[in-house]
C-alpha cells in the first residue's frame, strides 16, 4: 500500500471520532472510512507500473517559461491557474500548488474511473438509498426516480451536467464496487497523474467527514482535466448545453442541463465542471479552444458577495487575457 495514501485514511480514521459530536454527519463516515481502509489495499494494484508510467507523462510537456508581460486580469481568487496546453506554458498562476477544497470538480475524477473501466452500456438501478442521499443532505440532483433503469453511459451525463450526486452515488456504488473502493481508487489514481496535492474523502465532492477533507491544488486540477479530455466521451459530455433522455419501458425521460454558463456563451468554450461548496466558494474547470490554440484553467474560491456567477465571469476574463497572450 502506498505510504501516502494510508496516511491519508489513517488520519480520517483517527480524526472523524473527534468530529462526531461537532458534526452529526460524520457519524456515517467512521464506517465509511473503515471500509475504505480495507479497500485501499486493493486499490494499491489498480494501476499497474506501465500504467503509472503512462499516467506520470500526461503533463510533462509543462513549462514554467517567463510569465507574460502584459498584466492578467484583477480577478478575487484563493488559488488558480491558466495554461497553454498547446505549449504546457503556464500563462498565469497564483498558489497554483496549494490544495483547497473543490466541491464537485471532484466528479471529474469519478468520471475518469468509470471511462476507464469502461463497460459504458452496463445497465444500472437508480436506487432509493441514492435517493435519499440527496435529499437528506440537499446534494446537487439530476432529478433521478427511483426504480429506473438507466446505463454508465447515461449517468455519466446526469453526474456531470447538472452535478447530479444522485448519479455519482449510483457509479461509485457500481464500479468500485462500493464507494469505500471506490474513493480508494480516486486516491490510487490522483497519485498515479502525479496528483501530489491531493486527497478525496468522497465520491463527489459533499463535503465529508469535513468541509476540507477533499481538496486539490490548481496544477493538480489541470492535470487531471488534461487526462479526461482526452476520452472522446467525457469530451463530447461536457462541451454540451442540454441532454436529453426519452422515455422508454426502462426508465422515465430526462432533460439534463449543464452548471457550466460558459458553454453556448463563450466563444470556444469546451468544458468542463463546475464546483460549489461552503468552504469551496465557487470554482471552476475549464477549457476554451480558438484558431489551433486550447487554454486550459481553473479558478478556485471565487466568493465575492456569493455569487454564483463570479466564476465565470473570473474564468472569461482569464481566457480573454490568455487567448491575448498566444
Amino acid at each position: 500500500m502506498p505510504a501516502p495514501a494510508f496516511a491519508c485514511w489513517l488520519n480520517l480514521l483517527v480524526l472523524t471520532p473527534r468530529l462526531i459530536s461537532r458534526n452529526s454527519r460524520c457519524s456515517r463516515c467512521l464506517a465509511f472510512g473503515l471500509g475504505a481502509l480495507t479497500a485501499l489495499a486493493s486499490a494499491a494494484v489498480f494501476i499497474s507500473a506501465p500504467a503509472q508510467a503512462q499516467e506520470l507523462a500526461i503533463g510533462a510537456a509543462r513549462t514554467n517559461a517567463a510569465r507574460p508581460a502584459t498584466a492578467p486580469p484583477s480577478v478575487n481568487l484563493r488559488g488558480g491557474e491558466l495554461i497553454d496546453a498547446t505549449t504546457g506554458a503556464v500563462l498565469w498562476g497564483k498558489d497554483d500548488t496549494v490544495g483547497r477544497p473543490m466541491g464537485s470538480i471532484t466528479k471529474v475524477m469519478t468520471a475518469l474511473l468509470v471511462l476507464r473501466a469502461g463497460d459504458l452500456s452496463r445497465e444500472i438501478k437508480v436506487t432509493k438509498a441514492a435517493i435519499r442521499y440527496v435529499h437528506k443532505d440537499d446534494a446537487s440532483s439530476a432529478g433521478l426516480i427511483a426504480g429506473d433503469w438507466l446505463t454508465a453511459r447515461q449517468l455519466l451525463e446526469a453526474m456531470l451536467l447538472p452535478s447530479g450526486c444522485d448519479a455519482a452515488y449510483l457509479l461509485a456504488t457500481a464500479y468500485g464496487p462500493g464507494r469505500a473502493t471506490f474513493v480508494a481508487k480516486m486516491n490510487a489514481m490522483a497519485q498515479s497523474l502525479g496528483m501530489t496535492s491531493t486527497h478525496f474523502s468522497w465520491f463527489d465532492g459533499m463535503p465529508y467527514p469535513t468541509e476540507l477533507s477533499t481538496y486539490s491544488s490548481p496544477a493538480d486540477l489541470i492535470r487531471l482535466g488534461e487526462r479526461a479530455m482526452r476520452y472522446p466521451t467525457f469530451h463530447n459530455i461536457v462541451a454540451q448545453s442540454t441532454y436529453y433522455v426519452p422515455a422508454t419501458h426502462l426508465h422515465h425521460s430526462y432533460l439534463w442541463h449543464t452548471t457550466d454558463n460558459l458553454i453556448g456563451s463563450y466563444q470556444g468554450a469546451v468544458g468542463i465542471k463546475t464546483g460549489n461548496t461552503k468552504a469551496a466558494g465557487h470554482c471552476l474547470l475549464f477549457e476554451a479552444r480558438r484558431d489551433g490554440i486550447t487554454l486550459i484553467g481553473v479558478v478556485l474560491h471565487e466568493n465575492s458577495a456569493d455569487n454564483p456567477n463570479v466564476a465565470f465571469v473570473a474564468a472569461r476574463r482569464l481566457l480573454n487575457w490568455g487567448f491575448r497572450q498566444a
